[in-house]
């Protein structure tokens, strides 16, 4: 009964401390893409939106990216007609930061599909939301209801590396089934793991 009430604890701290919490608006935002040109949150009201923090110098994003884990998510997201904003909030001299050039040319080589990759080197954004790592995922729903908000998937832990990714469940795929089938999200909070993310100091 204490193991239990322990785990319990755990897990509403973790809650606890969460900057939006699901079930609830998430905030709004502006943030420039890597061609420059402006993008704001609400304006993909009405539709899903997957936001994705990266920074592609963290080995955990590498091999999501590498071993297409990321891309393949991203297709099922593409089907089901959902906006997806990669984020980088790594600011300038840190791990991650990108030019808008560098972003795009990411972008390409990996042949990734984000619908924009955001900058973020202030990091209110991620900040806001309660970034953690690289990656962090969170799904909104067309009423910009955060449903989701966590880890990409259940590899993370010891031996990450040496992991079948297509053998782990993913987190955003079951979420984006089960939020198209207007069922109650299995797991709408899950412990993010990856690289911290590189926030401006």
């Amino acid at each position: 009964m204490q193991y239990v009430i322990s785990i319990l604890l755990i897990i509403f701290l973790e809650i606890s401390h969460a900057n939006v919490q699901t079930e609830k608006p998430v905030p709004d935002f502006n943030l420039l893409n890597s061609f420059g040109e402006e993008v704001k949150l609400s304006e993909f009201r009405g539709q899903t939106v997957i936001l994705e923090w990266t920074n592609h110098g963290c080995p955990f994003v590498a091999k999501h990216y590498k071993t297409n884990n990321m891309q393949n998510t991203q297709t099922a997201a593409k089907e089901a007609n959902v906006v997806w904003l990669s984020i980088i909030s790594s600011a300038p001299g840190t791990q991650g930061f990108v030019t808008n050039e560098e972003a795009n040319e990411l972008t390409k080589s990996r042949n990734a599909f984000p619908s924009h990759v955001l900058q973020d080197t202030e990091g209110s954004v991620g900040k806001a939301y309660g970034a953690k790592t690289t990656p962090h995922m969170y799904l909104i729903d067309k009423a910009g209801i955060l449903k989701y908000q966590g880890a990409i998937d259940d590899a993370g832990g010891r031996g990450f590396m040496f992991k079948d990714l297509s053998e782990a469940k993913n987190y955003i795929i079951s979420a984006l089934i089960e939020l198209n089938k207007g069922t109650e999200i299995t797991d709408p909070i899950t412990k993010p793991y990856g690289c911290s993310v590189k926030y401006k100091s």
